[in-house]
């Protein structure tokens, strides 16, 4: 599964990324622009710092968000990562076959400059993302 993959980052479920972002910024990261994700219905930022993994600070919009239930469960946490794929639609049908259920069919992702994610899920594994390399 993961030869082809490449890792792109960590997904921070957060309640604000203003309030997370901050210890990350006072030790020296890069906050990047927030974006408004309406197909999510979430707010989007990523921390980068050199010689460390790409982090993504996800905000639920509303109580509609499907990181809601996530921050409900466990709080503030980390709870996917994404690996960037040469082929999405290729990728989701592999993991299909490996018992990934797909959340969605892929769409396209403001933060990742409109390139396709799609989010999928395995009882062993947990929650992964997958986005396009174009």
């Amino acid at each position: 599964m993961l030869e082809e993959f490449n890792f792109h980052h960590i997904g921070y479920a957060v309640n604000s990324i203003e309030k997370t972002s901050i210890y990350y910024t006072e030790e020296g990261w890069t906050l990047s622009e927030i974006y408004s994700d309406t197909i999510q219905n979430t707010r989007i930022a990523f921390l980068s710092k050199e010689f460390f993994p790409l982090i993504e600070l996800v905000e639920p919009i509303d109580d509609k968000s499907p990181v809601v239930k996530t921050l409900d469960k466990m709080g503030v946490t980390p709870y996917h990562i994404c690996y960037e794929v040469d082929d999405i639609d290729l990728a989701v049908s592999d993991l299909k076959r490996k018992r990934f259920i797909p959340l969605f069919k892929p769409v396209e992702a403001i933060a990742l400059e409109n390139r396709k994610i799609c989010y999928l899920f395995n009882q062993t594994v947990g929650l992964i993302e997958i986005v396009n390399k174009n």
